[in-house]
């Protein structure tokens, strides 16, 4: 089986890329830079250039894909703007793997996404989805809540760097989850008949609120960390200001996100379901303490190895 995936060099998508080469797939990564994609070729896998905003560099792409899994997502710093990416260049995207009758595609989108129609780029993943729906091809769709990898710059480097840690509003309680566990879901699926033509919650069994994971990290690190909040209404009208500019539309994408993160809706659903359809136990899953305790005690020994280290060149200086 030969996989298409986009948006290999992301969070998610080098986990699924790894994962699926450590399993023995063919693994082809569509990208906009190959320089910046290296790195994928020296894991062994195929970098074939495209970009989803040229949709004539699609097609080429798709040449002997069996399954097509699309992680990519527009970034706030890009020159693209999201209905030019998750709109218009996934249209693009589900076009041609009909014309090429790609046998399985497999998107991410977001858990309640009904819930947030005011937010662009959560109504182009759900325009996506029945797209997909609608298309003939086998299709599998992840609705996700949060990565435990993004919590790392957003709170364990400021605690460790002693910088503020920026929280929004009310804070959303959110059910995170490793991505090398959700790429072990996302992998399965490929020889699981049953979760053909299905959307699936994929989040974690727990949610949590900014302060518990802050308090988790607090003790960790043994440092306390600095806490400043924004208020709601500021983003808003930060939001409505950046839409003005076209050069400043993702970061207006972006800041409409707040409406998720700060308007205090739980970002989590049932997964007994899920793991029953996958046969795996939420014991088979990392639990967020395990994974931020492993970071810091790395980190922590990493750090004391670096000083041992200064300290040694310091005495050795002669005087």
């Amino acid at each position: 089986m030969t996989l298409l995936i986009i948006g290999a060099t992301g969070t998610l998508g080098r986990q699924i890329a790894r994962m699926a080469l450590q399993e023995g797939y063919q693994v082809k990564c569509l990208v906009r830079n190959v320089r910046q994609a290296s790195f994928l070729k020296e894991w062994g896998a195929q970098l074939v250039y495209g970009d989803l905003t040229i949709p004539e560099t699609i097609p080429p792409c798709l040449l002997g894909v069996t399954a097509i899994i699309d992680a990519s997502t527009v970034r706030p710093l890009d020159s693209y703007t999201a209905f030019e990416v998750d709109m218009e260049g996934k249209n693009a995207l589900v076009q041609a793997a009909i014309a090429a009758s790609v046998d399985r595609f497999i998107f991410f989108s977001l858990v309640n996404l009904e819930e947030y129609q005011s937010v662009p780029i959560l109504t182009y993943k759900l325009h996506i989805e029945k797209k997909l729906q609608e298309s003939g091809i086998k299709y599998t769709v992840f609705r996700l809540a949060g990565f435990y990898q993004g919590l790392i710059s957003q709170y364990c480097v400021p605690i460790l760097d002693q910088q503020p840690v920026w929280l929004t509003g009310e804070s959303t309680p959110i059910a995170y989850m490793d991505t090398q566990d959700i790429a072990k879901f996302v992998l399965k699926s490929l020889s699981l008949p049953n979760t053909e033509n299905k959307i699936i919650n994929l989040t974690g069994t727990k949610a949590w609120i900014s302060q518990e994971i802050i308090d988790i990290c607090q003790i960790l690190s043994g440092q306390k960390a600095k806490v400043n909040k924004v208020p709601l209404f500021l983003l808003n009208g930060l939001r409505k200001f950046t839409q003005f500019f076209e050069w400043t539309y993702n970061i207006s994408d972006r800041l409409a996100f707040t409406e998720v993160l700060g308007g205090g809706k739980k970002l989590v659903a049932p997964m007994y379901d899920t793991y029953n359809m996958f046969n795996i136990k939420d014991q088979e899953t990392v639990p967020l303490e395990k994974y931020l305790q492993e970071y810091f005690s790395k980190i922590l020994k990493k750090l004391k190895e670096l000083n041992q280290d200064q300290k040694q060149k310091y005495n050795n200086i002669q005087f």
